[in-house]
């Protein structure tokens, strides 16, 4: 072999390494974190929950596709599907779960006591036992506590206020979420006694039901209606605010997306602002923030919003007292 040859041939090998050193480094990186998102509902009539979830994984530096995934699993109202849709979830090695609902916070945690679960629910998440106390959650979960089945009473007083001549009140609830309906109920039935109030609640757990549901006011029309709080009504709320407008039935429900589909009122809970904190707390465990460190939040922004214009179509005036408290009137 000619010294020319030799040196070529070495030149080669010692090339060869640093050939391979980009693709040695780029297998080092580390992969990019993903978060899992599981659900009871479907993704229709979610858009503005999920853009407050994304707004806050964004506050805390993280941008869906740039530098976290999300892997998102809805129950289609199936509660028997969530189990396994949790250990789907678990499979795909997700850093963090996001269970924006009572039923998917309880399957995610019957499905891991390790991987880190940021919940957003009405109940009391100690009660749920879901954590051990609000200032320190204990386990693997810690989230948000939106309080909106306390606020039942509260809205009752509304409707009465805007309804005073009322005196059957039709009661939607969800028997498919028997925590929120459960607690739902203690609260309004006393309160509706109090009032002189007739209550007859109406089990709807499918849109079929509710259509049934509404089918029965052609025989036995109630003077308001007040609608249960819950993914699966705020997933139909444009059904809803169709019956309750063709039936001219004064009804109150427990979120804004309501009252902006022409729904009459609503009073609870800024559900995008929740669903924005549980984004704020899953970019946190992303960081290597503990759930054992992240006391639970609770919701302390509560909006009473009134659609003027349905009010009008129905023939109802507003009281001052009402328009005063109101955090917003639509026109």
């Amino acid at each position: 072999m000619n010294r020319r040859r030799l040196i070529t041939l070495l030149g080669g090998a010692a090339a060869a390494p640093s050939l391979l050193w980009p693709l040695a480094a780029r297998a080092q990186q580390p992969a990019m974190p993903v978060i899992g998102f599981l659900h009871t509902e479907s993704p229709d009539g979610f858009t503005d929950f999920l853009r407050g979830f994304r707004q806050g994984l964004k506050d805390g530096g993280y941008v869906e596709g740039e530098n976290v995934a999300i892997e998102y699993r809805w129950a289609e109202n199936q509660m028997d599907r969530l189990p396994a849709l949790a250990a789907d979830l678990l499979r795909r090695r997700v850093a963090v779960i996001a269970a924006p609902t009572i039923a998917a916070a309880m399957a995610a945690k019957a499905a891991t006591a390790t991987v880190p679960i940021v919940f957003l629910v009405a109940e009391d998440p100690v009660k749920l036992g879901l954590v051990v106390s609000l200032p320190r959650p204990g386990g693997n979960l810690t989230g948000v506590n939106f309080l909106n089945a306390e606020l039942s009473t509260k809205r009752l007083e509304h409707l009465r206020a805007l309804v005073p001549g009322a005196a059957r009140l039709a009661v939607l609830v969800n028997p498919a979420n028997p925590p929120t309906t459960e607690s739902t109920l203690r609260d309004l039935e006393p309160a509706a006694r109090a009032m002189g109030l007739q209550m007859r609640v109406l089990n709807t757990s499918t849109s079929r039901e509710i259509d049934a549901a509404f089918a029965t006011f052609a025989d036995e029309r109630p003077d308001a209606i007040f609608v249960s709080l819950g993914p699966f009504f705020t997933g139909r709320r444009v059904q809803l605010v169709h019956w309750a407008t063709r039936h001219a039935v004064p009804a109150t429900y427990a979120g804004r997306q309501f009252a902006e589909a022409g729904g009459l009122m609503s009073y609870g809970t800024d559900f995008v602002e929740g669903y924005r904190q549980v984004g704020i707390y899953a970019g946190r465990i992303l960081k290597g923030t503990k759930t054992t460190d992240l006391p639970v939040v609770q919701s302390s922004k509560f909006e009473l919003v009134i659609n003027a214009q349905t009010a009008r179509m129905l023939g109802l005036n507003v009281p001052p007292t009402l328009l005063a408290v109101a955090d917003e009137v639509i026109e």
